[in-house]
């Protein structure tokens, strides 16, 4: 039960650039929000459903989405997603921030801020050497847990208004942390002014951001939702840093999240050759025309039928199938092909947050992980591949008894 609202926008104009020449090259239909998880009260109530278009600037080269879902609505309600369960992510962050400690000589007497700082899981780092820290994230349950730990934090969205309100205030950063949520925000520009102006002179801006090459190239359309409003190229991003007095001088690809990169910024100009690379690399691919985005609705439309005729046949066979992972990739997944009950039992996700609630949309209901070994289902389809290494390892268990994972993208396939 599905219903369209009114509590969105669709942009003619680019978010970065402001130009007017936007093309659309996928078009996903009405989707629910993807970390909106329902309870049993909700089970028969109608939802949210947005339109899920992704566009490409013939001015500035940014791919992005074409309707913009009120933040209010995305992320500061009952917001889901706590980012310390994650290993792997935890440790991730763990070594940047050690990193930035040691190659930048931080101490008691510096600042670092993160926007979007979630449950205090990349901050704590900083806490426990001894440098000050400043969180901000609007979202009440992240913001209250990473209080208890120590991350003193602002429960709001991070504004250019809130730079100027904080750069009054005295507070400003030798380092800012903005990890996934430059392609969350609605106000691209605003955004980044604000990061610009919270910088010390000698400061840096580190952010990370999935990189649309890889999500074109390995077909990974299930990174596209509504939460992410922008799918970054270097090109674009240099060209929205330089708009600002900001100057991307180094970068540093990533695995995570299925290919991400790792942005260095500052407001001196030192552009360094990986910088430079990229860019060319780039524009040897025609990044910056639609030719390259183009073929790609094809693309995915083949993978969804292989992965729904893959889960159809197993099931015809007799076969049990649960899901791993009540991630926002994987409900873009399940809705957007049509995974619903008749061929996934259950999810199950380490997230207690998540669990004894239902996905969006197709309203599969999410169970903590031993479950599966409980269970036992013959096939998991595994929603939550960008974690795929750490997942496998966990459930050991389940694949010595004989369990199988279906890995979606970027072509179906089972373990």
């Amino acid at each position: 039960m599905l219903h369209e609202t009114l509590n969105s926008v669709t942009e003619h104009a680019c978010r970065s650039c402001g130009g007017t020449r936007l093309e659309t090259f996928l078009d996903l239909g009405a989707t629910p929000l993807v970390d909106r998880l329902l309870v049993d009260g909700d089970i028969d109530k109608p939802e949210l459903i947005f339109p899920l278009r992704v566009a490409f600037c013939r001015d500035c080269s940014l791919a992005q989405i074409t309707e913009t879902v009120s933040p209010n609505i995305l992320f500061a309600d009952d917001y889901p997603y706590y980012s310390s369960f994650s290993p792997a992510l935890l440790e991730h962050s763990r070594e940047n921030a050690l990193s930035l400690i040691a190659c930048r000589n931080l101490g008691p007497e510096s600042l670092v801020i993160e926007l979007a700082s979630n449950d205090g899981y990349l901050l704590k780092n900083y806490v426990e050497a001894g440098v000050k820290v400043l969180g901000i994230d609007p979202a009440d349950g992240p913001a209250a847990a990473a209080e208890r730990i120590g991350v003193q934090t602002r429960c709001t969205f991070f504004t250019r208004d809130l730079a100027e309100t904080l750069r009054a205030e005295g507070a400003v950063a030798d380092v800012i942390h903005a990890n996934n949520v430059l392609a969350h925000v609605a106000d691209t520009n605003g955004f980044v002014a604000g990061i610009a102006r919270l910088l010390k002179e000698d400061g840096v801006a580190v952010i990370e951001v999935p990189y649309v090459v890889p999500l074109i190239e390995h077909c990974e359309f299930d990174t596209i939702y509504h939460e992410h409003l922008c799918y970054f190229s270097v090109t674009a991003l240099d060209r929205l840093f330089r708009r600002h007095g900001l100057y991307l001088n180094e970068i540093k690809p990533l695995s995570i999240h299925g290919g991400s990169l790792r942005l260095y910024v500052e407001l001196r100009q030192r552009v360094g050759a990986a910088v430079k690379k990229r860019l060319a690399q780039e524009t040897a691919l025609g990044i910056d025309t639609i030719d390259y985005f183009r073929n790609f609705s094809a693309k995915v439309d083949v993978l969804k039928r292989e992965l729904l005729a893959l889960l159809h046949r197993l099931k015809s066979e007799g076969s049990s199938i649960a899901a791993y992972g009540a991630a926002a990739k994987g409900a873009t997944l399940i809705n957007t092909i049509g995974i619903g009950r008749d061929l996934i039992d259950f999810v199950v996700d380490r997230n207690v947050h998540k669990q004894g609630k239902y996905m969006p949309g197709q309203r599969l209901p999410i169970r903590s992980t031993e479950a599966l070994v409980q269970a036992q289902p013959d096939y998991v389809l595994l929603l939550a591949w960008n974690f795929a290494d750490e997942i496998l390892a966990q459930q050991a268990d389940y694949h010595t008894r004989g369990g199988k994972f279906i890995i979606p993208v970027p072509v179906p396939r089972i373990l």
